[in-house]
């Protein structure tokens, strides 16, 4: 009985955790990704790529990230279409970048990956 008490706590506090790092993900999303990504986050058609169902997202969040960290320009394709233009570094911090992709990535149909700050690091190198 024990073992399941704790197994349910550890649980909770997991998801406690993932849904504060949403939440203060939304917060960073609605200041800084909404005006190109939309708050729909079907992005522009020709200009800003969609994050809704992303495949270019869900394939490879380590790349996302660094999309994030250090910008991004070139041709991509995201969910079958080309999209070639710039996004500039993200001036954020480790947790708000983890924070905002850990949003991106509860949201609109995404994999549910949760971004850690250690994860962030490892792309600014």
């Amino acid at each position: 009985m024990k073992k399941y008490v704790f197994t349910i706590a550890m649980l909770t506090v997991a998801l406690q955790g993932f849904s504060q790092n949403a939440t203060k993900g939304k917060v960073v999303y609605d200041k800084v990704c909404v005006a190109c990504h939309q708050a729909t986050a079907l992005g522009i058609p020709g200009a800003f790529p969609p994050l809704s169902k992303s495949d270019y997202l869900n394939k490879d969040a380590n790349r996302a990230i660094k999309g994030v960290v250090k910008g991004l320009t070139g041709a991509i394709t995201v969910n079958g279409k080309k999209f070639n233009s710039a996004m500039p570094a993200q001036a954020l911090s480790d947790q708000q970048i983890a924070d905002v992709m850990t949003y991106v990535y509860s949201s609109w149909g995404n994999n549910k990956t949760v971004v850690t700050t250690a994860m962030v690091k490892a792309q600014r190198k």
